[in-house]
């Protein structure tokens, strides 16, 4: 990677970062807090709270990614940012719970992520694309081992408003980085300039033509699927940690962070065979039956006493798969997409993500409610089988040779 390219992707990878940290830092600690609001002790509204951004977002996604292809990357980044940071200022100050609903709906309105993963695209050559996603994919996974681990004090010094205040703050701040630390790339030049020719409609893509191009649907149900089974998980494994494994819930990170930061290490080995040495396909295909194989592991052994380390090591391989594919997802759409439309087929994919978050979370819940655990992981596994069939038959778009 040139220089440049380095550059653009660490300061991509901190902006979603202090992003995903300002929504990170809520989860670990909402449903008790929430309690304090007036309405706060419905839990009803309470999830509705919790779950109104990953809704919006799904809304949003599109159309952010159609405004990036038309008017430039930069400005509907900002634009997005300020809103997820009003929409945080909102929840610092909501006098109940139906304000915090409110200020939740307007931090999803901002939906950044298309156009964040097209201006990465934009920026990078192909054949590093994948090594530029990884960067922003392990930003996502540092930020949630933090948040894990700082939101429980903070939320004991400043309570829940002054964390909504400091989650805005972080949004500035990530306006401030794209600024600084992000290099301007010609389609945000031309828009940010009004005597630029506007672009001729004719040659920018067809949204109709990336939402039903086979290809890209592949990708698409690959991610709704790897964040369905991730929110489901996570109904699970938290009740299976105090359960099985005798830990309390304030000491969760003691699994989660070093099963995180060591995912990340062992997931470079196979991002180098995917990109470097032609291995993209093996990569993607064995990346999902890994996906399969830790919820049939965990479906397996959930009746026997694994205790805590039996089950961090199912965590273990779990974000190993996790962060394989959200490096190589992100890439492949943008690999793919007709250049003039990567918003668009960005904006796509990430509706689809977040479909998949909030599909996972209702799904998770009724199936633990009526059948128990077992049933989550037994209906991953069959969802995860189908992506597989998919999976093996990805094509690998052909490599561009830079000058």
């Amino acid at each position: 990677m040139t220089p440049a390219e380095r550059r653009a992707g660490g300061a991509l990878a901190a902006i979603f970062g202090l992003r995903m940290l300002g929504l990170f830092l809520v989860l670990p600690v909402f449903s008790v807090l929430a309690a304090g609001l007036p309405g706060g002790h419905d839990l009803v509204l309470v999830g509705l709270a919790l779950g109104a951004y990953g809704l919006t977002q799904a809304f949003f996604q599109i159309p952010f990614g159609m405004a990036s292809d038309r008017w430039g990357r930069k400005p509907v980044i900002v634009a997005g940012l300020l809103l997820f940071a009003a929409g945080s200022f909102l929840a610092a100050t909501a006098p109940d719970i139906y304000w915090m609903i409110a200020g939740r709906v307007l931090q999803g309105a901002g939906a950044i992520s298309a156009a964040v993963s097209a201006l990465a695209a934009d920026l990078t050559r192909e054949q590093h694309r994948t090594k530029v996603m990884a960067m922003i994919g392990a930003s996502i996974g540092l930020v949630f081992a933090l948040s894990l681990v700082i939101a429980p004090p903070l939320a004991a010094a400043i309570g829940l408003s002054g964390l909504f205040v400091l989650i805005g703050c972080l949004a500035l701040g990530a306006i401030i980085l794209l600024f600084v630390a992000v290099p301007n790339h010609p389609a945000d030049t031309a828009a940010a300039d009004p005597r630029a020719p506007t672009i001729n409609p004719q040659t920018r893509g067809s949204f109709a033509a990336v939402l039903f191009d086979p290809r890209l649907a592949r990708l698409n149900f690959g991610v709704f699927t790897l964040h369905l089974i991730q929110m489901a998980l996570w109904m699970v494994v938290p009740a299976a940690l105090i359960g099985s494994g005798g830990l309390p819930g304030a000491e969760h990170w003691k699994i989660y962070l070093p099963a995180v930061l060591l995912s990340l290490a062992l997931m470079v080995p196979a991002i180098i065979a995917a990109e470097k040495h032609g291995k993209l396909r093996p990569v993607y295909a064995g990346a999902v039956a890994l996906l399969v194989l830790v919820q049939a592991g965990f479906a397996w052994f959930a009746g026997d006493n694994w205790g805590v380390w039996g089950i961090g090591l199912w965590l273990l391989l779990f974000f190993v798969a996790f962060n394989i594919l959200e490096a190589l997802l992100p890439s492949l759409i943008s690999r793919l997409a007709p250049p003039a439309a990567k918003g668009a087929a960005l904006g796509i994919y990430n509706t689809t993500q977040s479909l998949g978050l909030f599909c996972g979370g209702l799904l998770g819940g009724w199936l633990v409610k009526s059948y128990g655990p077992t049933a989550v992981h037994l209906v991953c596994a069959a969802v995860g089988m189908i992506w597989l069939g998919l999976a093996v038959r990805v094509t690998p778009p052909p490599a561009k040779i830079s000058t």
